[in-house]
């Protein structure tokens, strides 16, 4: 029933997207994703365990790995995951997590519809203050503002999941799963974004939490998945 329509221009602007990001939130990595990443030149990795990028110098970003058994990067996202599908999430897996890593932060956007005249693209989730010690999320997170261990979310319509729509009538849109590896927790660095959430106030509480994080990401992950709705 589908057909990837990743040609080189797609794979082109996923490369541009997710190089552009890395560059504009941190450094990117010297080292392969498989090692942990060093701290630069005369900082040292120093004591403790757990502690990269504290004290003796900053840590630099590494690149960590997504992936979901539902859908490949650059696949077709199945109908179950979509809104015409009732809105389940997908089920996500990830790896190669820096040791100074304190909470995740999870952003789910269509790079192809743009708002706010042009200046942004449509939030499908944003899920944070994830435990360091969580490795997934469960296939149809619960909805709700807040889920146990403090785990907040958030999406452009609601504190749910919001899966892809793109039309039948134009090519699939690319909705791209970013995961962030933060050294603090979100409600640690600004807690009025909680209470910013619980008023599902999308375009603000977006924006607090990416201001709030910006300086504190040290890993990053991407998955990209590909939807249109079926032709009626």
């Amino acid at each position: 029933m589908v057909r990837n329509r990743l040609g080189v221009a797609a794979v082109a602007l996923i490369a541009v997207v997710v190089v552009s990001d890395l560059l504009h939130a941190q450094t990117l990595p010297t080292t392969p994703p498989s090692t942990q990443p060093t701290t630069p030149a005369g900082g040292g990795r120093g004591g403790g365990g757990g502690g990269g990028g504290r004290g003796g110098g900053r840590e630099l970003m590494r690149v960590m790995s997504l992936t979901s058994s539902a859908f490949t990067d650059g696949g077709m996202i199945p109908l179950k995951h979509a809104q015409a599908g009732h809105d389940v999430s997908p089920p996500l897996s990830w790896s190669g997590v820096p040791d100074s890593t304190r909470s995740f932060v999870l952003m789910v956007h269509d790079l192809d519809a743009a708002i706010g005249n042009g200046t942004d693209n449509m939030l499908h989730w944003m899920v944070w203050n994830i435990p360091a010690t969580a490795t997934s999320l469960p296939e149809g997170f619960p909805q709700g503002s807040q889920a146990p261990d403090n785990i907040r979310q958030l999406s452009g319509t609601g504190p749910y999941y919001r899966g892809p729509a793109a039309p039948s009538t134009g090519p699939a849109h690319h909705y791209v799963f970013e995961l962030y590896a933060l050294d603090a927790t979100i409600s640690a660095l600004d807690a009025t974004i909680n209470l910013t959430a619980a008023g599902q106030q999308t375009a603000p509480t977006r924006a607090a939490i990416m201001r709030a994080m910006q300086a504190h990401i040290r890993g990053k992950a991407v998955l990209v998945g590909l939807y249109r709705r079926p032709a009626p």
